[in-house]
């Protein structure tokens, strides 16, 4: 890109157009794990990256979710009094607690997966599937482009 050239309008910029695509998704979802699953967006969020990437320390449930240490923690503490996360001392780290679904969160963390899926397709059934595997691929590239780099080359630690 060209430094010298004019900058677009910010409705026309990148990062304002993702962001706003975030907030309608995220409005409509939240509405659904709230009225669905009983959930906010935090721990809906962490519940589905439990379930993906168990076990997981309250720091890595952070990085996975997008979340702040803060919401992770908070998000954690309601699914672990819910039922829906066992805590459990870390085998590597005596300081450290590990996070994973119990029976009852796998449940819920399958019909979370389901109501993310028909919202992920509800979002993208106005392109067709050769637009769906361009776009995914495109935002894919994005993201591996955006990823902070280590010294020596190897990629941040954020998912």
């Amino acid at each position: 890109m060209d430094a010298d050239a004019k900058p677009l309008p910010l409705e026309q910029q990148l990062s304002w157009r993702l962001h706003r695509l975030g907030k309608l998704t995220d409005a409509a979802t939240a509405a659904a794990y709230a009225g669905e699953l009983g959930l906010g967006v935090a721990e809906a969020r962490a519940l589905a990256a439990i379930g993906a990437f168990e076990p997981l320390s309250v720091n890595d449930l952070a990085a996975h979710a997008h979340l702040d240490k803060a919401q992770a923690s908070r998000a954690a503490q309601m699914l672990v009094e819910r039922g829906s996360v066992i805590k459990a001392p870390s085998e590597t780290d005596a300081r450290a607690v590990v996070l994973r679904l119990s029976r009852p969160g796998r449940a819920l963390h399958a019909r979370a997966l389901r109501l993310i899926d028909r919202r992920n397709r509800e979002i993208m059934g106005c392109l067709g599937a050769a637009e769906r595997r361009q776009l995914l691929g495109l935002v894919d590239r994005l993201i591996a482009h955006a990823v902070p780099r280590r010294p020596g080359g190897s990629g941040g630690d954020t998912p």
